[in-house]
């Protein structure tokens, strides 16, 4: 049987060497196929086209090449009951965690103020706060969520996390559920959003939302752009609410150079770059999940199609 890789953005021939290091004799296939589709038990993919995936009669597993599988699930025609497993790459996780403790600390030392103080060469002094007063509230405790949050406790802020359903984290004060949302982000001084694109999340953050945060707050976004309502985040960055935001997805990618995210005085962009997989260090777990399900077992990192995680 075959492996079906669909990716615009990786390198197929970096994973063909990574996969057939750990799995000799492997067969790869490249792209969207127009024969031998029965030979196909397995793909591979990253934002495959619409319907493709429905073509391969035999298709046992589909492993995305993202830690989120919103660019799968939003295909309408995609087979049912074919299982899904999520990328968890040790080095994808800790590219995140870097990006998340690098925009807080920017943040928290209030270096876009002083970014806008240089374009108008003046020399203004201003001093953070102590870092034990300034709370960080993490939002999806998932796998990237838990650990960003970890090294948050460890650099030394007051860590709150939020999930759909409680979580026990050492060094992290945990709410979940509608109920705990709004104690939650009423507490949280700078807030890291890393929640997948379902149905539930798609337009959460809109001005409601942020509002309900303490004024002077900041927002960081490495997960996914649908998930907040863009001119509501403009809005409140406009009233002085919100001091400042570090976005690295947006709604629509590239950005449009005529979006007011470039040029808006508070806002950071960053080109989608907070973390990715690399084939080197999530080979191994891929690997493991294509021997479990030709074997017929169950895959490591299953997602529920119903959550979308």
């Amino acid at each position: 049987m075959t492996l079906l890789f669909i990716s615009h953005v990786d390198d197929p021939k970096e994973w063909q060497t990574e996969l057939r290091r750990l799995l000799p004799g492997l067969k790869m296939r490249v792209g969207p196929q127009t024969r031998n589709l029965d030979d196909i038990d397995l793909a591979l993919v990253w934002a495959p086209p619409p319907g493709e995936l429905r073509r391969y009669p035999n298709l046992k597993a589909i492993l995305s090449l993202g830690a989120g599988v919103d660019h799968i699930l939003k295909d309408p025609r995609l087979p049912k009951g074919v299982p899904i497993a999520r990328l968890v790459d040790p080095m994808l996780t800790e590219l995140m965690s870097e990006y998340v403790l690098l925009s807080v600390l920017r943040h928290h030392r209030e270096f876009d103020h002083f970014e806008a103080m240089q374009r108008k060469k003046k020399w203004d002094y201003r001093f953070p706060p102590d870092r034990s007063k300034r709370r960080v509230g993490v939002m999806g405790m998932g796998v990237l969520g838990t650990d960003a949050a970890r090294k948050l406790v460890a650099a030394g802020f007051p860590v709150l996390g939020w999930s759909r359903r409680q979580k026990r984290i050492p060094g992290v004060e945990s709410y979940s559920g509608t109920a705990g949302l709004g104690a939650f982000l009423k507490r949280t001084d700078i807030l890291v959003c890393l929640l997948p694109l379902t149905g539930a999340t798609r337009d959460l953050i809109d001005a409601k939302f942020l509002k309900r945060m303490p004024k002077g707050a900041y927002f960081v976004n490495p997960s996914r752009g649908a998930v907040v309502v863009e001119k509501d985040l403009i809005g409140v960055l406009d009233s002085g609410h919100l001091a400042g935001a570090t976005l690295d997805v947006f709604r629509e990618e590239p950005l449009p150079k005529s979006h007011p995210f470039w040029t808006h005085p508070k806002v950071l962009v960053t080109p989608h770059v907070a973390a990715m997989g690399y084939p080197y260090s999530a080979a191994p777990r891929v690997a493991l999940n294509i021997r479990r399900a030709r074997a017929g077992k169950r895959m490591l990192d299953l997602i529920d199609p119903k959550t979308g995680y």
